[in-house]
């Protein structure tokens, strides 16, 4: 039987060690996305405090919520790469890593002696991925940044609101979560050539590349029309009817995507007479009337509960959706039923809920995440089966202050 078979197959990375010298969302994300699919992730950390986000309130037994949310499946080592002793411990580690992802500004792991060069001058296959908010070069590379900055950079914040107000922020964190996204696919890639070449290269992730990258469509409407998209709401700029629609107790989500479902639409809630009708009976025609349209639906929902007008418009496969609040998100049916959230036994906390993998495997099953890691839990572990440290060395090294 192989660990494919059984549910103690750790995931198709298993085989891949990482270094993980990031801190807050966008790098430690990406780190996670790697950790889920089965790497062992090794956590530097400095002392004291640890990654920033320990720190962000609120807690739970000293325990920061935030954290928790991006490291699980990881191992916490404590390092102070200020001292040359742990520059050298990094170095050490190195040598045994397939891939190392930091986040660090520009040119902060070089002056640590960290940087790519010098690094792959130790490990020739080393992969590494640096993952900042311009990327490696530019007149912004040197500029700080957070994700609010890159919404507001990339357009993003542009479409984002109710029409006619004001842009707003993204509720989630896309500015950082796109390192999250974009971090892996070139890791996986580079893996991928170096099977080939049997040499690593360097990775140069920008946040605010990949939140250009995520304006899609958006971006191809503003080179056709020579204007900017406005917010929308939950609107769609050119698909109509789409978006929140009043409820007798609520709101539901409808959307109409082709004219395929525009008939489904006015089938479901008894407008067969639109369906054909020519002012409404097309993408353009429909854009050009949205409010007429957008208050010939609401006519007939506004009148219905929200159950309601999901059971009728499920029965017809119109796209739908009650807007759920995060905690019922969570607990939704479906989300349970393909083991979204789990338990797992955290080394303070006891028995903690977490969010489970997102990627899946048919003909496997992952063994369970094991939790977000305590600051410096794994520290002598990692030292001694990685790097054959002798309890002596590792006493010495902690009295010295150089790890913890």
């Amino acid at each position: 039987m192989t660990d494919k078979d059984n549910a103690n197959w750790s995931g198709p990375l298993s085989d891949i060690r990482v270094l993980d010298l990031t801190r807050v969302l966008a790098g430690p994300a990406a780190a996670l996305a790697l950790a889920d699919l089965g790497a062992e992730v090794i956590k530097v950390e400095p002392p004291g405090g640890g990654d920033e986000t320990r720190s962000f309130p609120p807690f739970r037994d000293g325990e920061s919520h935030y954290y928790l949310a991006v490291n699980r499946g990881k191992k916490s080592i404590v390092i102070d790469l200020k001292t040359e002793r742990g520059v050298e411990l990094v170095k050490q580690l190195v040598a045994s890593c397939d891939v190392l992802i930091e986040n660090y500004r520009p040119g902060v792991m070089d002056r640590l002696g960290l940087g790519y060069a010098e690094l792959s001058a130790i490990n020739p296959k080393l992969i590494y991925c640096s993952i900042s908010g311009f990327g490696q070069y530019g007149p912004l590379r040197d500029r700080p940044s957070f994700d609010i900055v890159l919404q507001a950079l990339s357009g993003a914040m542009s479409v984002n609101g109710s029409a006619g107000g004001e842009p707003t922020k993204l509720g989630i964190p896309l500015g950082d979560l796109v390192g999250g996204i974009n971090g892996p696919i070139g890791i996986l890639a580079a893996l991928h050539e170096r099977h080939a070449t049997g040499k690593g290269r360097h990775i140069d992730v920008s946040l605010l590349d990949g939140m250009i990258g995520m304006l899609g469509y958006l971006a191809q409407l503003s080179f056709f029309t020579g204007e900017d998209p406005v917010p929308q709401g939950s609107q769609h700029p050119n698909l109509v009817p789409y978006g929140s629609f009043a409820a007798s107790d609520g709101a539901i989500i409808i959307a109409c995507l082709t004219n395929n479902f525009w008939g489904r639409i006015c089938r479901a809630l008894g407008l067969e007479d639109y369906e054909l009708d020519p002012r409404y009976n097309s993408l353009e025609q429909r854009r050009e009337r949205r409010d007429e349209v957008n208050a010939i639906i609401e006519g007939v929902t506004a009148s219905k509960t929200v159950a309601e007008l999901e059971a009728i418009l499920n029965e017809h496969q119109v796209p739908n959706a009650p807007i759920l609040g995060v905690g019922e998100a969570l607990a939704q049916p479906q989300v349970v039923a393909r083991n979204m959230v789990v338990n797992t036994p955290h080394t303070t906390l006891g028995e903690v809920p977490i969010v489970n993998r997102s990627i899946q495997f048919s003909d496997a099953t992952q063994s369970a995440p094991t939790p977000p890691p305590t600051l410096g839990e794994h520290t002598d572990a990692v030292l001694s089966s990685t790097l054959g440290l002798s309890a002596a060395q590792i006493a010495e090294l902690k009295h010295s202050g150089v790890i913890g």
